[in-house]
């Protein structure tokens, strides 16, 4: 039950700054993806079924703030944290440097099948926002290096 309230306060969190984002600036959005780091803290600390699940759920409520088509982040979200789950269990990715390289790997991931699936679906080129959704990969995988270690400082998890 504890893992489902935390799960939900961070779904929450994402939510609010993904809507405070929207308002501020259209173009933030295109640059950070908090839903992605929400399933990847999960997958590191909790595996990769619960963060399939979790996925699903943080991708269909991204897809409700887009106008395409509804699941398509729902379906590249619950592949993320499915990966994500079972390579954290294979390889040690708590340390720094591996977080980092873990996180923009699986947002690199998601982009790219996020961006197959757009390209498969609607037969056009992704809107990418001037240049700005290349680098959706590399400051959330920085924005999650940060908050990762913090965040488990705060839950007293020793690494």
């Amino acid at each position: 039950m504890k893992d489902l309230i935390e799960a939900g306060i961070g779904i929450l969190i994402a939510f609010i700054f993904y809507t405070i984002l929207g308002k501020i600036s259209p173009s933030l959005l295109l640059i950070f993806n908090f839903f992605i780091l929400v399933v990847l803290y999960f997958a590191m600390a909790k595996g990769e079924v619960f963060s399939a699940c979790l996925g699903t759920i943080c991708g269909l409520i991204q897809d409700s703030f887009s106008l395409g088509i509804f699941g398509v982040s729902g379906l590249t979200l619950t592949l993320v944290g499915y990966l994500g789950g079972f390579i954290s269990k294979k390889i040690n990715v708590v340390p720094l440097k591996r977080t980092f390289l873990f996180l923009f790997l699986m947002a690199s991931f998601e982009l790219l099948l996020w961006s197959g699936l757009y390209i498969l679906i609607f037969s056009e080129m992704v809107n990418s926002g001037k240049g700005l959704l290349f680098f959706q990969p590399l400051s959330s995988a920085f924005l999650g290096s940060l908050l990762f270690p913090f965040l488990r400082k705060i839950k007293g998890v020793k690494v």
